[in-house]
This record gives structure tokens, sequence and C-alpha cells, in this order.
């Protein structure tokens, strides 16, 4: 045996098998052990017998030996090998030599000693009875006439379990920890069990205590408001009774939007709707506001419960405990509407468990849409009560849409659109669409409604609103000289005088006019690029337009006051806001808060036109499957007829633009610039030849166009195509 620990780990390891190997022999040979085999001591020595031991002769005499010296405490030794060389195989021999022999030692002597006093007739082991061998005879007889039995037993006890704690490291104060973090858990896990089970208890008596104070609610007239389910309408033909064909166009069939999915639960289940109310009143109660929920309104995405403070309780306290409500009621937004106009009541809107989808196909189908006859009716979705709401655009004029990104504002506008794609044909409204995204109206690309291809780029979307500003102009020169008001008068007096030219062919027909809707999915893009020039476009078409029959659908993400100036909010009276981050931008698109307490997922604030009253509105879900079949159908139906004045306003511009550049008279001495200093900058045009940011940007162009200087590349410069030898 090393007289240390082996510091180097596969020394450790021979020790360890080594060890082991130890244990099996003297293992393998106790446990074979055979009384009749020879022994070299003397017992049938040289008579020429074969051990019948596990490991032979050498096996017949190790057994014998040890039983015959230890008797049954060899078994020990193979229990201390075993460990020794587990110690080694762990790296970890933490005990001296000479300290574990001696403790050995004694744990030998002292069980062979108790054997004996145990069994001094020994014990039946394999044909032979063996104790505590002569070791522990010869203990035991001095033990006994030193201390008698009682004592022998009780010294060489505990000489046993000291030993044993020496060598194995064995703590009596680790087995009581043991046994008492067992016990602790085993009373930690019977505890938690008892608080859940009279948790349940206390929950389910207090169910039953709101259940009884609900039925006594009932009995306060506490007014639910059932809605009866809208139906849609089934069509008995193919199309719309108002559908008729122009010429070989045929409108869309409903038939292209997915059917209308199936509620999950369309009863009204009075007894949670009061429960619910119960429970709003408490948390108010909890802050301190006294009151009574008098009326409830369930509708599909949330529902309102009418709030009547009491005597003396301020408006604006309760108005300030949305987000509280929201925290007790474990609902995700609350909003507050205080007072509710023409009701001395606060309208506490929670939103639903589970949340009805609203499909536009479900709104088209609706009977108040199909009793409109006007053309540019668009479905917005429906109300809090689940009644499908729609609006003319020719009685906003024009509408403002904002919210923040992934709240629905793109789908909400893909309705509006598909709501006239679905009314109209291209002889009565044409669109003007402009998507700086490039890829929000790409499905309406070639639809024969537009008047132009989807407009991408800022400056031709700022060219396109000129164009609009000019084609307004001209249709008031005819209104003007056909003595109008209006478009719609316009059109009237257009088809009296085409039955009367039927009859004179000489005289000249004039044409009908068609709505224009321009739709701008982000204003912000077009701001950024030319704020002044979009903003003069916007404010002109939007004071004038409307009897011209030109109407506008803004939408922005950013509504901020440099999108959203005091300009473009006086002349759009008509707003919806969706889910937005926080009140001042609330504010800046209804100048009012409550849009930053919305859901998301189309659901909207409407300020409608002529009204100071905010309507909240659950907004009609059009998917792009949708939207592509109805597009397909459309282009399948009848090519698009483009404007080419639109086309020619465009082209025009940037030829005089170019012009403009070519004639200036500092463009010679810019370009000489440009190519001696080899940069082309605007700024640096600007600060070089003291002239305005717009005419050395128009210089620069004229450049880019001439080939002389390459595009712009972001925050890196122009690079120089055109050597200053070769110009």
């Amino acid at each position: 045996m090393p007289k240390a620990a082996p510091k180097n780990p596969v020394k450790k390891e021979i020790w360890g098998l080594i060890f082991l190997l130890l244990s099996l022999i003297l293992g393998g040979s106790l446990l074979s052990y055979y009384p009749k085999d020879p022994l070299f001591w003397g017992r049938l020595a040289g008579a020429g017998l074969q051990a019948k031991n596990l490991f032979g002769t050498v096996g017949a005499h190790l057994s014998g030996s040890l039983f015959l010296v230890l008797g049954l405490s060899s078994f020990w030794l193979i229990i201390i090998l075993l460990f020794l060389s587990f110690s080694f195989f762990r790296g970890k021999f933490p005990f001296k030599v000479i300290w574990l022999s001696i403790n050995l030692v004694l744990l030998l002597i002292s069980f062979s000693t108790l054997l004996c006093l145990y069994l001094p007739d020994g014990l039946h082991y394999r044909g032979a009875m063996i104790s505590g061998g002569l070791v522990g005879l010869h203990t035991a007889t001095l033990a006994i006439k030193i201390f008698n039995n009682f004592g022998a037993y009780a010294l060489f006890l505990t000489i046993f379990i000291i030993s044993l704690m020496v060598i194995t490291r064995f703590s009596f104060a680790n087995l009581f920890k043991r046994i008492w973090l067992v016990f602790f858990n085993i009373t930690l896990y019977i505890k938690e069990k008892w608080v859940k089970y009279t948790e349940r208890r206390r929950r389910a008596n207090q169910r039953k205590r709101i259940v009884k104070k609900a039925n006594k609610a009932a009995e306060r007239k506490m007014t639910i408001v059932e809605t009866p389910l809208q139906k849609p309408a089934k069509p008995t033909q193919e199309f719309f009774p108002f559908m008729s064909t122009a010429g070989d166009f045929k409108l869309p069939p409903l038939d292209l939007l997915d059917e209308i999915p199936k509620s999950l639960d369309k009863k009204i289940q009075k007894e949670s709707l009061r429960v619910n109310a119960l429970r709003v009143e408490g948390k108010l109660r909890d802050f301190g506001v006294e009151g009574e929920v008098v009326e409830i309104t369930p509708g599909p995405v949330i529902t309102m419960y009418e709030f009547k403070p009491a005597p003396g309780v301020k408006i604006s306290k309760v108005a300030s405990l949305a987000d509280d409500l929201a925290l007790n009621l474990r609902a995700s937004n609350i909003r507050i509407v205080a007072p509710i106009p023409g009701k001395s009541a606060i309208g506490i809107e929670i939103p639903n468990n589970k949340r009805s989808l609203v499909t536009l196909k479900e709104i088209l189908s609706s009977q108040i849409f199909l009793d409109s006859s006007h053309k540019l009716t668009i479905a917005l979705g429906m109300d809090i009560i689940g009644k499908p709401v729609i609006t003319d655009l020719t009685k906003m004029p024009h509408l403002l849409v904002a919210g923040a990104t992934g709240t629905g504002k793109s789908v909400s506008i893909n309705a509006m659109i598909n709501s006239i794609l679905f009314k109209a044909s291209p002889e009565t409204v044409r669109f003007v669409m402009i998507d700086p995204k490039r890829i929000e109206l790409a499905p309406y690309q070639d639809i024969p409604h537009l008047l132009h291809p989807v407009v991408t780029h800022p400056k031709e979307a700022t060219k396109a609103l000129k164009w609009a500003v000019d084609e307004m102009e001209r249709r008031y020169t005819l209104l003007s000289d056909k003595g109008v008001r209006n478009i719609d008068a316009y059109n009237r007096r257009v088809r009296k005088e085409k039955v009367i030219v039927e009859q004179d062919v000489s005289k000249k027909i004039d044409d009908h006019l068609p709505y224009i809707v321009i739709i701008i999915d982000e204003l912000a893009d077009l701001m950024m690029v030319s704020s002044r020039q979009v903003e003069e476009s916007l404010t002109r078409l939007a004071q004038m337009a409307r009897a011209a029959g030109i109407h506008m659908i803004l939408a922005t993400q950013r509504p901020s006051v440099d999108v959203l100036t005091g300009i473009i909010k006086a002349n759009f009276p008509t707003r919806i806001s969706f889910q937005v981050s926080s009140r001042v931008d609330s504010r800046t698109i209804l100048d009012s808060m409550g849009a930053e307490h919305l859901l998301g997922d189309g659901d909207m604030l409407f300020l409608p036109p002529g009204v100071a009253r905010l309507i909240r509105i659950h907004g009609a879900y059009v998917s792009e499957e949708e939207v592509k079949r109805v597009t397909s159908f459309l282009k399948k139906n009848m090519k698009p007829e483009y404007d080419s004045s639109i086309a020619a306003e465009i082209s025009a511009e940037e030829e005089t633009e170019e012009a403009e550049g070519d004639k200036d008279e500092k463009y010679e001495e810019a370009v000489e610039l440009v190519l001696k200093t080899g940069q082309a900058s605007i700024s640096f045009v600007q600060r070089k030849l003291r002239v305005g940011y717009n005419r050395a940007a128009r210089m620069i162009e004229a450049m880019e166009k001439q080939g002389i200087v390459g595009p712009s590349d972001g925050s890196r410069p122009r690079e120089i195509v055109r050597k200053r030898e070769r110009f």
C-alpha cells in the first residue's frame, strides 16, 4: 500500500484497479470456500487433493486462513477493498495510511469479538461452523473476564461504530440532517396541498357568494343589452341586386371571399356577465370608488359595462384607474369612456376571453351594405355590440388613417378598397394608388380601376398629386360650364344630354366623370422627400376636391406632428386611429386620448364627419389570398386603361427639371467644380457656389442624367463617371 495518494491520475487509476482485483479475488475465495480444501499449514496438506475453491489452491489457502483467524469478519475486507478502489477511481484518497490501517484493524477485531460474543457456537457457513475466528475468540474471552458480557458488548460495539465512521467518513449529524430534510419536504408538500385545497374551497365559496349577489343584482335591474345576431343575407343570384354589367365588365361575386367562420359561442351568458359586473364593482370599491353597473353591452371583441358612480365621485378618478383595473381583472387593455355621451354613466370596455373574427364577407353581405346605393360605400367592421359599420366616402370626404406597425392598418385599407371594388365598375370609380413601401398595394397592379400603375417612387407621387390638383381644376371648369355644383349633378346632366343627343348626331356628348379615389399607404415617406409640395397638394385637394369627385385615403404609421401637420389635420376631419404606443400619438391623431388602450389586430377608433364622438370599431379582416382572388377576377375581366395625362405630367416635370438644370447660368461652373475636386454632393455645390439647396440639387441631378456623376448611394459620395478631359 502506498504511503500517500498518488498525484498522477493514471497512477490513481492503476491503484484503483489493483484494489478492485484484490476485492474480486478475496470475494471469490470467501464465497467459494470449501472446508475440505487442502491448507498449507497442515490440514490435508500434501494429500494431492484438488482444491474446489474458485481460485484454486490460492483461494483455498486464503479463505481458510482468513476464516480461521478473523472468521466472518473477513467479509469486511471485501467491502473495504471496494471502497478503496472507488476512492482511487474518483481521484480522492483522503486517509493517511497509518490512520486507515489502525481503524481497519480495530474494525476487524471489534466485529470478530462481537460475533464471538453473540454467536459463541458459530454460524453454519458452507458446511463449517464459523464465528469470529481465533482473534475474536481470545479477545472475547479476555473482555468477558474484565468487563462481563454487557460491558464487552458495549465496548466493542462502540469501537466498531467509531472505526466504521472513520473509514467511511460517516456522520450521524449528516444523517439526522438528511432525515430532517426529508421530513421537512414531506411536511412542506402536505402544507402546500392543504393551502391549495383551502384556496380552492375559498374560491368556490366566493363564487357562490358572487352568484348570490348576481341573483340579487338581477333584482336591481342590471340590464343586459341583447343584440340580435347579424345573419348575412344570402344573395338569390350570383351578384348583388345593385350589380350590373358595364360593357363586358362584371362585378366580382361574393364567392371569391372566404366563408364566414362559425362563432364559438354566440349565446349571451347572462350569469357570467353579471359576475364580471360584480367583479368590476368590487375592484372599483377597493380603490374607493362607489357605484354600480347599470347596463352591460356584450360584443364580438369587448363587453362594455356602464358604471354609474355614486354621488360625489369624480369622473377623473374613475378614468385614471384603467391600468389598475386591467391589472386586477387580468385584462390586456381596458378603455374607459368617461362619460358616455347622452348618459349619466361611465363606459368600461373590457376585452372578451374569446375574440370573434370579423370578416369582410360578413360586412359586405349585411343588409345595411346591400341597401347602400352609393358606389363609394366602404366597409369598416363591427361596433362594440356586433352591428356592421359602413360609411360613405363622399360624405367624409377624405379619410386619415394612422396607427402603429402591425395593428391592422393595411388590412383595413385592403377592406376599404375591396368594398369599393365589389360595388363600382371602372366607369364609375377609378383609383390612384401611391405605395412608397412597394408591397402593400402591389396586388392591385393592373386592375381595370387604376388610372395609372401603382406609384412607388416618392418623387413620382408628388407629381401624381400635382396632376390630381390639375384634374380637380379641369373638372371645376366642366362643372362651371354645365352650371352644376358637384359631380353627381354633372353626370346626371350628361346622361340627360346623351338622350337628347342621340336624336341629334351633330351635337357633341361630354364624357361621364368617374370618382377618383387617391390612396396613399405611407404618408411619412412622401413628407420626408418633399413635405412642402405634398402638403400644398393635399391641402388644395382636401379643401376643394369633394365637389369634383376626388377623394383621398391617407395612411401613416408615424403619427408625429412633422407628418400630420396642423394644416393636414385641419382639412381631414374624418380620422381612424388604430392602437398607438402613447397618449401623445393618440392626441396627435384624434385630438383625444384612448387609442393607446386599443387591443390591436384591427381594433380602431373612428371619428366620423360632423360628430365629435369616437366610435370603437373592430375592423373587417380580409386575407391576402382573398385579395389575390378578387384582383385576379378583375384582371381577367377587363384590361386597365391608363390615363396618359398622368404619365405626361410626370415626364413633363422630369424634362422641365432637366432643362432648368441645363439652362442654369452656374451649371457649367458646377460641373467644372465637381470634375476638378472629385466631390459631387449637393451640400458641397451649395456651399462653394453659394446657391440654394434646391438649385444645387437640380444641378447634381442634371449631371447624373448626363452621365457625369453616378447615382446616390446613401451616405457614400457619388462616383465621378466622366473625367474632366473627356467632358
